[in-house]
């Protein structure tokens, strides 16, 4: 029976490899930089690279430092539904920073333990448990975005606020459904990568051991 000090531990880890793939997902400037050309972004508004760039620059700073407390993008006026979204946004990367923080340095002693006593192994059932939650998950993904996307909106959000009017909030235009997939897809190739290492190293280390 795994004690409950070990329970901690694990979901910590669990927590602290979520944020982080989700902090490296968030600030994957150069994945939006691949869809303005992927997704021919130029091509269906008026805008330039440049200045699309410059506006996403502006939203990321807003979004990720807790200091900046207004939303000002240079070419893309805000309505109070959107500017209210963006600050419900910006609360969840705060939170998400905050866990990452928090379980940083538990978790980095913690796998130094298991490393160390070989005993990465004890999490082989656990992780095999994650990733065929996160498969599933991941495949609803990929053959109904649509409607996950909405799915995802409505857990993390109490209101509509969240969906937007080009005429009253043009950064819709350069932020299109395709780029969101494409990032979702990212954090779910980069959380398995993070579990797959572990399992990796737990099977490796029990082959030892037969």
């Amino acid at each position: 029976m795994v004690k409950s000090k070990e329970i901690v531990n694990r979901v910590v880890l669990i927590l602290f490899l979520l944020s982080l793939a989700i902090m490296l997902t968030i600030n994957a400037r150069w994945l939006y930089v691949f869809d303005i050309h992927y997704l021919g972004i130029t091509e269906y508004t008026e805008y330039s690279k440049q200045t699309i760039l410059s506006n996403y620059d502006d939203l990321m700073r807003y979004l990720n430092f807790f200091w900046v407390k207004t939303l000002s993008m240079k070419d893309f006026p805000t309505s109070s539904e959107g500017a209210f979204h963006f600050f419900e946004v910006k609360r969840l990367f705060q939170m998400n920073y905050a866990i990452l923080l928090i379980t940083l340095v538990p978790s980095l002693k913690y796998l130094y333990h298991l490393f160390k006593d070989k005993m990465v192994w004890t999490l082989t059932t656990m992780i095999q448990g994650i990733l065929l939650s996160l498969g599933a998950l991941a495949f609803f993904m990929v053959v109904a975005f649509n409607q996950f996307f909405v799915l995802f909106h409505e857990v993390f959000f109490n209101n509509d606020a969240w969906i937007f009017y080009p005429e009253i909030d043009p950064i819709i235009l350069v932020l299109p459904q395709d780029y969101f997939f494409h990032c979702f897809i990212l954090f779910f190739v980069l959380f398995i990568f993070f579990l797959m290492i572990l399992l990796i190293k737990g099977k490796k280390e029990l082959k030892k051991n037969q």
